[in-house]
């Protein structure tokens, strides 16, 4: 399909979706044919997205960026997750070689020390990743809502990604965090433990920190950095990755 074409059905999809619930969003997207991929970060809400694809029983992939510094309460959700829903999470994991790359021009830690050197982690162990897990995907499904920064406040349903050359829904855009949380107390979700440390968004061991009262969700996301915008590069334009990554 064209680029063009990609575009107008994604319009068509954000219309379609804004007036359905998260049941029959996912109903939707599942139903149009070709490879459907969803990743999560086990985060909350990816939690609640997983729980309806499991649920359902939705023709719907649900992938993982296993990128080896993961905290330990993550790495147990996955397995948790898989059980309660009896569903197969796929872990896609970085390239050793990518790694000791990295490791001999930066160091091990080396993100610390520069945003250049932080992106290019980024790059080794989600992007890279990330890549492999879309492969031949025509829709990629995330848990992004408006909510979580001023960076990510515009996030529509459905949009075109230029990058991946797919269709990219966000059934969860218009959702906040006290909605998120009741879904998961009237269902029993399971979830990371550090959500309740206070941590509302949970990557790398590392590059994580617990947030400060009143702060935004994603302060705690490399949070030796300055850029109010800091994304790793997943949920970014090539246009905008050198500054947003």
């Amino acid at each position: 399909m064209t680029a063009i074409t990609l575009i107008e059905d994604a319009a068509t999809l954000n219309s379609q979706l804004a007036s359905l619930d998260l049941a029959g969003r996912l109903s939707l997207v599942a139903g149009l044919g070709g490879r459907a991929v969803f990743t999560t970060s086990l985060g909350i809400e990816d939690q609640v997205i997983t729980a309806e694809i499991g649920n359902h029983r939705l023709p719907i992939e649900v992938a993982t960026l296993q990128t080896g510094r993961l905290f330990p309460e993550t790495l147990a959700l996955i397995d948790e997750t898989e059980s309660q829903y009896d569903i197969k999470i796929v872990r896609y994991e970085p390239e050793q070689a990518d790694i000791d790359a990295y490791a001999e021009k930066y160091g091990l830690n080396g993100f610390y020390e520069s945003v250049e050197a932080r992106h290019a982690c980024c790059g080794v162990r989600k992007l890279k990743p990330l890549a492999r897990a879309l492969s031949g995907a025509s829709i990629w499904i995330t848990g992004l809502r408006r909510g979580q920064s001023a960076n990510r406040a515009d996030t529509p349903f459905a949009e075109f990604d230029p990058e991946r050359n797919l269709i990219k829904i966000n059934p969860l855009a218009d959702w906040d965090i006290d909605v998120i949380r009741a879904y998961v107390a009237n269902n029993s979700v399971p979830v990371n433990p550090l959500h309740a440390r206070g941590y509302p968004s949970i990557g790398c061991e590392p590059c994580t920190r617990a947030i400060k009262p009143g702060e935004p969700e994603r302060a705690g996301r490399w949070w030796w950095e300055n850029d109010e915008k800091r994304e790793c590069g997943l949920h970014v334009h090539e246009e905008g990755a050198a500054a947003t990554q």
